[in-house]
């Protein structure tokens, strides 16, 4: 038990096998990494696994044979979900320990890319929000000036006629406080409580459908195992409401909208530099005409949006609630499907 409590706390992938190529241990990063568990992979011969299209038997036995580790560099891992992922794999020769004989590490290579990639993302989109949450406040105290002194102006008009024009500045002070307050994002404390995240996409769904109705193709992909998730309900629901709202006008030229929505678990996931034992990965897809190559850069920023009537705030605002439940938020689009993954820690 603390030999797998010990493995298990290693970010890399690590495999034993016996002396026939049979798989005696695997950790939760490599059973992450090959997206098979460790009920299905234990007692099996790896040569013989489904996926991913590694030469097992090859390397092992150049391994034995030499007496000496084997290194793959960049080796593909396809495990059949259509995002392949590239990881060093490093095959040893052991003196049998506890029925093990060979040992296989797997050090993803893409990972460290992704982490350092989010990681400058994130700084940026902080620095953005900062800038922009000065901007607003200094908006904001001219604007109560401009809306008191038309109610003013209002009392003093000798005509009823002339006081259209002062309710058209005070209507429209108001439009720009509000929206302010919304470059502003929520600032209400987080209500967390333990969630089903399933009845969080259910009722989200149901409201994207009195919206969308009939052209609206919903497809689920759930995991029923995922534990409860410690969130605010409500603000929750907004993220994925402003992300949902996002396909729908995405595909509102199309006859049909067809929304998948899948939920996993991933282990030692790092978000921010931080690594989590057990993270909710919530993916949001739908068939859209896909996100322009010159957006998908910018596309959290506030302000920026693929639509001449867009405001851009949908999805800043839905990226501010993910951080703040500290987790991440990241879209990959490529013409006919865009895919937000919302990562949310289990383990706090």
């Amino acid at each position: 038990m603390l030999q797998q409590d010990i493995i298990d706390n290693i970010s890399s992938g690590i495999i034993g096998l016996d002396a026939d190529y049979r798989v005696r241990l695997i950790n939760q990063s490599a059973e992450a990494l090959l997206q098979l568990s460790e009920a299905r992979i234990i007692g099996q011969m790896i040569c013989e696994l489904e996926r991913p299209n590694v030469p097992w038997r090859v390397t092992l036995d150049q391994a034995a044979e030499e007496g000496r580790a084997i290194v793959h560099r960049s080796l593909e891992l396809d495990i059949g979900d259509g995002k392949p992922s590239f990881v060093d794999i490093i095959m040893s020769p052991m003196q049998e320990l506890a029925d093990l004989a060979y040992l296989i590490e797997l050090h993803p290579v893409d990972r460290m890319l992704r982490i350092s990639r989010e990681e400058n993302l994130m700084n940026a989109q902080e620095t953005t929000r900062t800038v922009v949450r000065g901007l607003a406040h200094e908006i904001k105290n001219p604007l109560g000036g401009i809306r008191g002194a038309a109610q003013l102006l209002e009392r003093e008009l000798p005509e009823g006629s002339l006081q259209e024009y002062t309710g058209i500045i005070i209507q429209e002070a108001d439009r720009l406080r509000d929206l302010v307050d919304r470059l502003l994002g929520p600032n209400k404390q987080l209500a967390l409580a333990p969630l089903n995240v399933h009845e969080v996409l259910e009722h989200v769904l149901q409201l994207a459908v009195v919206e969308a109705g009939e052209r609206l193709a919903i497809q689920r992909d759930y995991d029923p195992s995922l534990p409860l998730i410690k969130g605010d309900r409500a603000q929750l629901i907004q993220a994925l409401l402003n992300i949902i709202g996002n396909a729908l006008q995405a595909t509102d030229k199309q006859p049909q909208c067809a929304l998948t929505l899948r939920s996993r678990s991933q282990r030692q996931f790092t978000i921010g530099g931080q690594r989590h034992r057990l993270v909710c990965q919530v993916d949001v897809i739908d068939n859209g005409p896909g996100i322009p190559e010159q957006l998908r850069e910018n596309l959290f920023i506030p302000m920026v949006s693929g639509r001449a009537e867009g405001t851009g705030l949908g999805l800043s605002i839905s990226q501010s609630i993910v951080h703040r439940h500290g987790g991440l938020l990241n879209c990959e689009s490529r013409p006919g499907e865009t895919c937000f993954t919302i990562y949310l820690p289990m383990d706090n």
